[in-house]
């Protein structure tokens, strides 16, 4: 029996792409195979919780504008909660979704209640999965809300803020074990500074270091079968993050030599902020085998904020999933809409549409990154531009079977004087075009 805060709405069906009900999908059909896998293997939607269902519609100028019958309660209410997202998920036939623990269990008096609270919601959301047949694809812990993370959790100078932060990581990597998620993200809400004059940089590394290493021997030694993710971002809320994009956060693994522990999960809005576009930082992770898996959202191109909004640019999309098949497609990563409505968007209804349009975005960005793949469309232009590189002597000085010295003296020897070759971008970005 539904809760009735959907209303009459079941489940949403497949449509085709000239349907104009805004409660059908258009181009998601989970069951359509694209490159010999079924699109939802491909996409593996999660559902975030926070933004869905803990988020109240609030801005820095104004409270709360979602009335929903879940809010200001204890555990009854978390149990409400956890109906409605179930059966949101049921009704999307979202496989996924994604928590912190702040997100589900009422917060305690102390770490202790808040614990129990959480391993209490948790046996709740084992008998939701069993019925319902939705999986978690990660949880995570919420460690920056709270105003004792005000300084950092793992980088504060405060060792009991350290402790209390070790301590809630690991009850919820239990939680993510016992409901058998198949990722534990670390996010750095607050792990980086506001002023170099009250900050110590390389003590704050060595902290954050440790408490990583932690995680990983703890995920060994609880034998979770998933991976280790790290997400990378920017700023907001602080002036400077430590995990600031892909590349700083491999530069901060390889010194600390986790690079084959630990794995990204990457943002949307979070590349932009960093001066990226997605595809660089999906790239860049592929190239330096660090890809897991990715939150799925926008930012608003004039505001310098993260703006969470749902996925409506189907280019972006078949850009960024042309990365993630050229890596080789998800494994235990996944798509997860770490998206929010606009604070005026205060229907349940609204909750829904926000979802089928981005889940309809993504798989159109996906169909035709995949008709790229199949067809070589940007593969073959590529394989000619550096096929010069193939050649024997090319080989030999990519091989190091040539000094500087040597090569030189070829040069002058074979006068070789090249001249340049057009990088073709505007006939690339034509052929993206024609896919899309």
């Amino acid at each position: 029996m539904g809760t009735g805060f959907f209303g009459t709405i079941e489940k949403i069906p497949f449509k085709g792409a000239d349907s104009t009900d805004p409660l059908s999908y258009r181009f998601y059909d989970p069951d359509e195979v694209v490159m010999g896998k079924r699109m939802e293997d491909h996409l593996r939607f999660a559902v975030a919780y926070w933004h869905s269902f803990a988020w109240e519609g609030g801005d820095p100028f104004g409270g709360r504008t979602f009335d929903r019958p879940w809010y200001d309660g204890e555990m009854d209410k978390a149990k409400l909660k956890a109906d409605v997202a179930f059966e949101m998920f049921k009704i999307l036939g979202a496989p996924y979704y994604c928590f912190h623990d702040a997100d589900v269990r009422p917060e305690g008096r102390t770490f202790a209640e808040s614990r129990k609270n959480l391993e209490e919601i948790v046996d709740y959301f084992a008998r939701k999965q069993e019925e319902t047949g939705v999986k978690l694809l990660w949880g995570t812990a919420n460690l920056f809300s709270n105003r004792r993370f005000m300084s950092g959790a793992s980088t504060n100078p405060d060792p009991d803020v350290f402790a209390y932060s070790a301590a809630t990581i690991k009850s919820c990597m239990d939680a993510t074990m016992k409901l058998g998620g198949e990722n534990y993200v670390l996010w750095g809400g607050r792990e980086g500074y506001e002023t170099l004059l009250n900050t110590d940089m390389s003590r704050e590394f060595d902290q954050m270091a440790r408490m990583l290493h932690m995680v990983v021997d703890y995920k060994h030694k609880i034998g979770f079968k998933g991976a280790i993710l790290v997400e990378p971002k920017p700023q907001e809320p602080t002036k400077h993050q430590y995990d600031f994009d892909v590349a700083t956060v491999y530069g901060f693994l390889r010194k600390y030599g986790l690079e084959n522990e630990v794995k990204m999960n990457i943002e949307q809005g979070h590349a932009i902020l960093a001066g990226h576009t997605f595809e660089h930082e999906l790239a860049l992770a592929s190239t330096l085998g660090i890809f897991g898996s990715i939150d799925m959202n926008r930012n608003d191109y004039q505001s310098g904020w993260d703006t969470d909004q749902f996925p409506n640019n189907v280019p972006e999309m078949a850009l960024a999933y042309y990365q993630v098949l050229k890596a080789g497609g998800f494994t235990t990563g996944g798509t997860n809409f770490d998206a929010k409505l606009r604070r005026q968007s205060i229907d349940p209804e609204d909750l829904l549409i926000a979802h089928i349009g981005g889940m309809d975005c993504c798989a159109r960005g996906l169909k035709a990154a995949a008709r790229m793949v199949e067809d070589g469309a940007l593969q073959k232009p590529l394989d000619e531009r550096y096929a010069g590189w193939a050649k024997p002597e090319a080989q030999k000085m990519l091989k190091g079977e040539y000094s500087l010295d040597q090569i030189a003296e070829k040069v002058e020897r074979d006068n070789i004087n090249p001249e340049p070759r057009s990088g073709r971008q505007e006939y690339l970005e034509n052929i993206v075009n024609r896919y899309v």
